[in-house]
Order: structure tokens, then sequence, then C-alpha cells
């Protein structure tokens, strides 16, 4: 039985390390897959994993439709025999369905990756939906740390190295993007993984450096 399973985590815990390596072992296998992303941090129609390794992908827009996509592939001649589908919160919820209808009806293996919440803490809507429908939902076991050490559980949208709770919810950025130049005109975004702690308390890594430096405030 072909199955719909999500893998999830935070920023910067290996979602599109494993999404490549999950697609290796497939092909290993003699299977015929196909990639999909949306908004990779290495531009369109580009599946990135943080390792360096890069891959060309299909690009998920709001108006694509995955349904048609593969019966188009099916009736042309093609194969496909499972489908890789990372960045999946920034899907629609549409998409969401019309991937698990592809596991019931065509019995295509779907593997998809994501975030589940966004900076302001609340879930994605194709984040949710996977959940839903999901037949499996594997928490990623590879841990991203806060800049304290502990577990990091909270993404965090930073403009010149300061945590913002509000504004659009797809701002493309990565967690390696500069967050202190002050002199640019415009701010720059970045994003940090926290923990809850401090994500509540909005203490980012620069600002807890600077906290650090002052005999009067402590850093936690």
């Amino acid at each position: 039985m072909a199955e719909l399973q999500f893998f999830t985590g935070t920023m910067d815990c290996g979602k599109s390390t494993l999404a490549l390596q999950m697609d290796h072992n497939h092909k290993a296998r003699g299977r015929v897959g196909r990639i999909f992303t949306s908004l990779d941090r290495a531009g369109e129609a580009r599946l990135s994993s943080r390792l360096g390794l890069t891959v060309h992908a299909i690009e998920v827009t709001n108006d694509f439709h995955f349904w048609r996509f593969v019966v188009d592939s099916l009736t042309g001649g093609g194969r496909i025999d499972y489908l890789i589908c990372d960045e999946a919160q920034f899907y629609t919820a549409d998409h969401v369905d019309q991937l698990a209808r592809l596991v019931d009806e065509l019995q295509i293996d779907v593997f998809a990756f994501g975030i589940l919440t966004d900076f302001r803490t609340r879930l994605f809507p194709a984040s949710s939906r996977l959940v839903e429908l999901a037949d499996r939902v594997h928490p990623l076991q590879m841990e991203a740390l806060c800049w304290c050490g502990e577990r990091a559980t909270h993404n965090a949208r930073t403009e010149n190295g300061e945590m913002v709770v509000e504004g659009e919810v797809i701002v493309v950025g990565d967690v390696d993007d500069p967050v202190d130049e002050p002199d640019k005109p415009t701010p720059v975004v970045g994003y940090e993984v926290l923990c809850r702690q401090h994500h509540r308390r909005r203490m980012t890594a620069s600002r807890a450096k600077a906290a650090a430096m002052s005999p009067a405030v402590l850093p936690f």
C-alpha cells in the first residue's frame, strides 16, 4: 500500500538533506520518482540542502495541479512510483488533498518535507492539512539547536538581528543570511531557530550577545 508521509521539523534540522537521501535510496532500487519544491533558498525549481547539494526540481506554484501533472505523465507513457515534496509548508491545502488522492487512487508514495509553524508560531495551512491526512507524521530526530544550546522548537524571523512577529507569512530567507547591516536602506531579513523560552522573549543570538556584554542585563 502506498502512503502519504510527512517529515517535519524546524529550519536547519536536515529536511532537505533527508529528501535528497530518500530520492537516492528509491532510485537505487529502480523506482522512478519526481521531485517538487516551492520557494527554495537556491531559487526557482531547485531543491537545495545546506550541506551544499542541489538538484533540479519542479516548482509548485499556487495554481500547480499535482493530480493533473501525474495523470498527464502516466497517460503520456511515463512512470511515477513516488513523489518527493520539499518545502511542503508553502503548498496549499488543496495541493495536499491532491497528494492524498494520488496515494489512494494511483498507489503512488508521497514523501513530504516541511515546517509545521511559521515565525508567528502558527500552523502553515498545508502543514496542518498534512498532519490531518498523512498516514504517518515523522518529527525529525536531528535536532536543531537554539543559541543557548537547548533544542530549537520555533522558527524566528529577524530584521537586522531583531526578531519580528508581524509581516508577510512567506518571505524567503535562510538561517545563514546576514543579520546586522544597519547601513542598508531596507531591513535584512534572516531566520533563526530558537527554543520556546527565547522565542517568547524575542531573545535572538545577536540580542543575547549584546546583553551579555552589558553588566546590567542578563541574556536569559
